[in-house]
């Protein structure tokens, strides 16, 4: 790994126990321009995936992925495999209908069925299991909150039961919980690893190391070589291809986790998840998930989420990202005590649509080119799901999920969230006048990073363990935005649209594309 970029490998200084247990899974750079049918822009989940489909059907296919596959936030996800989705049933039901909100269950319960199809199919192993889903309140929380999603689960077709208490889970016996059958978990490293082998026998080609840019609806620059293709995917998790559009309907959360080990036969596979936070100042209310991962002869691997704000505002709690690590171990702890020691903590980028369901298909206004983004913490079968639109779509086959799904929908009853979001994302930019979080550069510790004011500059700036610093304009090349240090994945987050860059200036998460600018100081 030390040959190689950090930002290469992972899109954040922290690293997940699924990039720590699989090989860096790399292919050639380009070496000159290319023409096919399908180019893909993005290697994880959701490019893999749809690649995967496309390949299989006899498309012509490039993959092309600016680090490695799966070092975005694919490699830095749970890996739950669920259709009980984090915004509830019966909001779904609220927002578009009864109709619409079963037609989601499918869609996921499908996605789920596509996942383990394609495990059995290309014999992947990857630690994938069947595993019951257990949903319990926030104290936040209504308990008539719980009869309506267990109703509302039902009607959209779900064979959810009533428990009078959350099994294995201290404290629990008191608590009631709602069983959702048949989910699913798996090591996503080590599925993406057999989907790309799969693509190649189909006769798929995937780059590494490739940065794409300029995307339009002749393709794409990639590393300088032009890229041509009939058909252009975006699957960057936020669309990197559009300025403004859809990055009005979305917004990007940080959601923190931990992972410990646990003696084998403590506790049974299986996932849990609270209800959410009614009390946060977030317009997507944070809530705890967890579950367990195959880890060692003796040791099971309990992995804990929660504790999401918006990208590069963590401030706005004054809460350091640091003490979000400690809030999620005492909430872990004080449920799961058999958890011994941690082995692992890092964070991930989640995109929020504010309607709640993730957007897949053609990107408004272009006929020839599709995203797949707007995950809503469903990355796995969000991703899956696109993939099957997408390749339904350029083969002219009916999906009877299309229409749920497009990017183009609008949804009115959402627009007091949307308002809220869009109210939030503007006051971010009195950071141009605002009180830099550093007032002297000789403030700075090794390992540090910030933001100063230089007259009317805004300069983000780092200073490594060899004492050795390094300055950059701090506005976002995306929209404008002042970037905020995140000193728990050493990254330069912007507040806006959640653009991620590295303390060496390189873009790891989009909007944006461009690296932040280089500068001299004195």
């Amino acid at each position: 790994m030390d040959n190689f970029s950090d930002a290469l490998i992972s899109s954040g200084d922290n690293v997940s126990f699924w990039i720590d247990t699989t090989p860096i899974i790399s292919f050639k750079k380009p070496e000159g321009p290319a023409k096919t049918e399908v180019l893909i822009i993005g290697g994880g989940i959701a490019g893999l995936t749809t690649a995967y489909l496309l390949s299989k059907a006899g498309k012509k296919v490039i993959v092309v992925e600016d680090g490695f596959i799966g070092s975005g936030e694919t490699g830095r996800t749970t890996a739950h495999l669920s259709n009980a989705l984090d915004d509830r049933y019966y909001y779904l039901e609220r927002v578009f209908g009864k109709e619409a909100a079963a037609l989601s269950a499918e869609s996921h319960t499908a996605a789920i069925d596509e996942i383990e199809k394609i495990i059995r199919t290309e014999h992947i192993d990857c630690a994938f299991r069947r595993v019951n889903g257990y949903l319990f309140l926030h104290p936040s929380d209504k308990e008539e909150n719980l009869d309506k999603e267990l109703e509302a689960s039902q009607r959209a077709g779900i064979s959810t039961t009533l428990l009078p208490k959350i099994p294995t889970m201290a404290g629990g016996s008191d608590q009631r919980c709602i069983v959702f059958p048949n989910q699913a978990q798996f090591h996503i490293l080590q599925y993406l690893s057999g989907l790309a082998k799969a693509i190649t026998s189909y006769g798929g080609i995937i780059y590494t190391e490739a940065h794409a840019e300029n995307i339009t609806k002749e393709g794409a620059t990639v590393n300088g070589f032009a890229f041509r293709a009939d058909y252009i995917v975006v699957a960057t998790n936020s669309p990197v291809n559009d300025v403004l559009t859809m990055h009005t309907k979305q917004h990007a959360y940080r959601s923190y986790v931990i992972a410990g080990k646990i003696r084998k036969g403590l506790l049974p596979y299986a996932l849990w998840w609270d209800t959410g936070d009614m009390d946060s100042k977030w317009v997507s209310q944070p809530y705890h998930y967890a579950r367990l991962a195959e880890y060692d002869s003796e040791n099971d691997l309990l992995i804990v989420g929660g504790e999401d704000h918006k990208t590069g505002q963590g401030d706005e709690e004054s809460l350091l990202e640091s003490a979000r690590y400690d809030k999620l171990e005492a909430w872990t702890r004080e449920r799961f005590p058999m958890l011994g020691d941690l082995s692992y903590r890092w964070s991930g980028q989640i995109i929020e649509p504010v309607d709640s369901l993730g957007f897949m298909g053609k990107n408004p206004g272009d006929e020839n080119i599709y995203i797949i983004t707007g995950d809503s913490g469903n990355g796995m079968t969000h991703a899956t799901l696109g993939g099957m639109i997408i390749c339904d779509s350029i083969r002219g086959i009916p999906n009877r999920w299309q229409e749920l799904y497009s990017p183009s929908r609008i949804t009115l009853s959402t627009a007091i969230d949307f308002l809220k979001e869009a109210g939030n994302m503007a006051a971010q930019y009195i950071d141009w006048i605002g009180s830099p979080d550093l007032q002297n550069i000789a403030d700075l510790e090794p390992g540090q990073g910030g933001v100063l004011s230089h007259g009317i500059r805004k300069i983000a700036v780092y200073r490594d363990y060899d004492n050795k610093l390094s300055a950059f304009n701090a506005v976002c090349p995306h929209l404008g935005c002042i970037v905020q240090w995140n000193n728990d994945e050493k990254s330069f987050d912007c507040p806006c649209h959640g653009s991620r860059f590295t303390h060496e200036g390189k873009v790891v998460n989009g909007p944006s594309i461009e690296n932040l600018r280089k500068i001299r100081i004195t």
